[in-house]
């Protein structure tokens, strides 16, 4: 039979045997089984079964550290079953076919479309007691197969009860039927008319069904399926037109907890429907902050005047994860990892979500989400880039850069305009910070129609400085043509050592640090000569590590690269280079862009090189900001962070590496708020700020033991 599962399989009724590795109630359990199984081969259907699996242990095993369910992560695959109209025998082998596949790769949960034991579209049929009682039997093997397989999965069929036809959802796990959904909402326009033989569930007057064999099964629109061994993971059902209603049923799931919401559908396909279809998928998951899993039917539906495409996608919070190819016969099957972890921190966060309730009372059911304990593999997370703050698609690169250099400008044009500042005073060291900062604020000059000699550029040379950078910023200035003054600060540095007693040939922090404060001071102090206002070149990336002086290069009068952090400093001046200046200006940022990050802040080697370089000293700024956005726009704890980090950046840094920076990023995090806590202002930029005013609220006394105790952990396991 098409759609057979393969292996040593074995025929029901005759050819099947029960596992006798039941425990307690082992007889009762085989004879129910039997029973149910029994009604499907009466019903013409010839299950196969891969041989039993042992039953999980009574007490569920903790997951190591790294395991996709510690780390909050589910597999759920959607799929779309090839299927034939009122072939119940057919269809159940073809999606016993797709639970023995999605749990090959690791699926914890599988998704199947509408009426997918039927087919959606056998018209008049559903009034034949011949196919309800085919479809009814065809739970038995499906559940048996959960079991069997070690996974959930979720079947639509038609359920007669008390004198009515009910388009349901069901929903099953270790060999059982957890629960009915009804379909709420039924359309009857156009090609649809499905209150010919169906009624709405939200008509139900009872709660619970016997049916198949089974007693008291939970029946009703108000259900919800939480996993008592993956906190947080709460599954929602609704079907097809429920999405498509005004208020959906999955949005009061949500508000009752639902992070996973599952919708059966069996949507056929118009011009344009797909992209609408996908819209509404995205939206609603990012409306709900949940994950949203979709399976439609495919095109072994009937074609008499509508055609069925097979589309299933999973969305979460707004970002598409996956989705089929369409108009395919045999099966298509998509898999994600959704990250129930992270949807439950968006809801924290989210006052808009805490203030509301849901509209009715829900049932929450609890069972143990199938799924053995496994050692990590690689997760399904499309997008899992190595710079998080920085889209891989050029275009849409491009687009953000413009947008973000326009936040930048027009903030810092505000300020001016506020001030009446008569010119702008910056550091320009010729590298990528102070860069970006004169990039800025030549922008802003612009938008208020000022002109760039009011720029005041100053290079300030000191103990450490290269003849490249200092080449560079003076060739910068020249370009764009702002005004440039060199003012060296080795003879002022070396004053205020002898008169505080410091001995210049002892390289330490207070050798460093009083090199910054010296400039900071000649920027303030032109800046009152000038009448004009200082702005601050440092980065979010800085800020992060606190890799700035205090009262040095930390204070300005406006911080126009608060927001963007050091992966996304180097895009914006390519992008600058590429589209907004001339070519001998382009070359100077692909040279400053091509410069190793350094503060020159210690003597040079005797070539008259750089020594001092900054990653050498804190790690490379990717692997930082990589940290910094999962810590802080979705609150990861360091084992998650590590996880991801591990699988994005593999075959670029050994994972002992990846997390010695990681510890380092929490020690330095910690360590350096009191300087984010007396920052200037600046834009806020993106997602993800460090504002004490505006988004980054913590104090400078916090203690970061809990976090280093589990890179320690990680370290110790892992014997790193």
């Amino acid at each position: 039979m098409p759609g057979m599962i393969a292996g040593p399989d074995f025929f029901v009724k005759s050819h099947y045997k029960i596992s006798e590795n039941y425990g307690r109630g082992a007889a009762r359990r085989r004879g129910a089984i039997a029973r149910r199984l029994d009604l499907a081969y009466n019903a013409g259907i010839d299950c196969f079964f891969t041989p039993p699996l042992p039953l999980p242990a009574m007490s569920t095993p903790v997951p190591p550290p790294l395991h996709p369910a510690a780390l909050g992560f589910v597999r759920v695959a959607v799929a779309s079953p090839e299927l034939r109209v009122a072939d119940v025998p057919f269809n159940v082998q073809a999606i016993l076919a797709a639970m023995q596949s999605a749990a090959a790769q690791q699926a914890r949960l599988i998704l199947c479309p509408e009426l997918c034991l039927t087919s959606y579209s056998c018209g008049d049929l559903f009034y034949q007691p011949t196919l309800l009682d085919a479809a009814l039997a065809a739970l038995a093997p499906l559940a048996e197969a959960t079991r069997l397989h070690d996974m959930a999965a979720v079947v639509g069929l038609p359920v007669a009860v008390a004198g009515r036809l009910y388009n349901c959802a069901a929903f099953l796990a270790a060999g059982q039927v957890l629960g009915l959904t009804p379909k709420t909402y039924l359309p009857t326009t156009n090609e649809f008319y499905e209150q010919r033989w169906f009624t709405s569930g939200r008509l139900a007057g009872f709660d619970q069904v016997s049916l198949g064999g089974w007693e008291s099964v939970p029946f009703g629109c108000d259900l919800l399926f939480a996993a008592r061994n993956l906190p947080g993971c709460i599954f929602g059902v609704e079907i097809c037109e429920d999405l498509w209603a005004v208020e959906p049923p999955s949005g009061a799931m949500a508000l009752a907890g639902a992070t996973i919401l599952l919708n059966l559908s069996a949507g056929n396909e118009l011009l344009g429907k797909a992209d609408y279809r996908r819209d509404l998928v995205r939206q609603q998951s990012a409306r709900c902050l949940a994950a949203y899993a979709y399976a439609g039917a495919g095109p072994g539906e009937s074609t008499t005047d509508t055609v069925w495409a097979g589309h299933s996608l999973i969305a979460e919070n707004g970002a598409l994860l996956v989705e089929t190819a369409r108009f395919h016969f045999d099966t298509q099957m998509a898999l994600a990892d959704i990250d129930v972890q992270r949807l439950q921190h968006e809801r924290w966060r989210n006052a808009t979500f805490a203030a509301a309730r849901p509209h009715r009372a829900f049932r929450t059911l609890t069972f143990d989400l199938p799924g053995e304990v496994q050692a990590i593999t690689a997760l399904l997370r499309p997008g899992l880039s190595r710079t998080p703050f920085v889209p891989a698609d050029p275009l849409r690169r491009a687009e953000h850069c413009r947008e973000i250099l326009d936040i930048q400008a027009t903030g810092l044009a505000r300020r001016l305009r506020h001030t009446a500042a008569a010119s702008v005073v910056l550091g320009l060291s010729g590298g990528l910070d102070s860069t970006l900062a004169l990039l800025v604020t030549v922008r802003a000059r612009a938008c208020l129609g000022l002109p760039r000699e009011g720029i005041v550029a100053i290079t300030m040379p000191g103990l450490g400085t290269s003849e490249r950078t200092r080449h560079n910023a003076a060739a910068l200035a020249a370009a764009l043509g702002v005004t440039l003054r060199v003012i060296p600060i080795a003879a002022a540095v070396r004053q205020h050592f002898a008169d505080i007693g410091h001995d210049e040939r002892v390289h330490d922090v207070t050798y460093e640090n009083a090199q910054a404060r010296e400039r900071t001071q000649i920027l303030m102090d032109v800046a009152n000569q000038v009448g004009g206002l200082v702005v601050g070149t440092g980065d979010l990336s800085e800020l992060a590590l606190g890799w700035l002086t205090f009262n040095g290069d930390h204070m300005s009068m406006y911080h126009v690269n608060a927001g963007v952090p050091k992966t996304l400093v180097r895009s914006l001046i390519e992008f600058v280079a590429e589209h907004e200046v001339d070519a001998a200006a382009a070359a100077i940022l692909h040279d400053i862009l091509a410069t190793p990050i350094s503060p020159e802040l210690l003597p040079l080697n005797a070539a008259g090189g750089v020594e001092q370089r900054t990653e050498d000293a804190i790690g490379p700024f990717e692997l930082h900001d990589f940290f910094l956005f999962y810590t802080l726009r979705h609150q990861f704890p360091p084992a998650k962070v590590f996880a991801l980090a591990r699988q994005a950046f593999a075959g670029a840094y050994a994972e002992a590496e990846i997390l010695r920076w990681l510890d380092l990023f929490y020690r330095r995090f910690f360590s350096q708020q009191f300087k984010r806590s007396a920052m200037p202002d600046g834009p806020k930029v993106g997602s993800v700020a460090l504002s004490p005013r505006g988004d980054w609220r913590m104090p400078s006394d916090a203690s970061p033991a809990l976090w280093l105790q589990e890179t320690a952990h990680l370290a110790a396991i892992f014997n790193y």
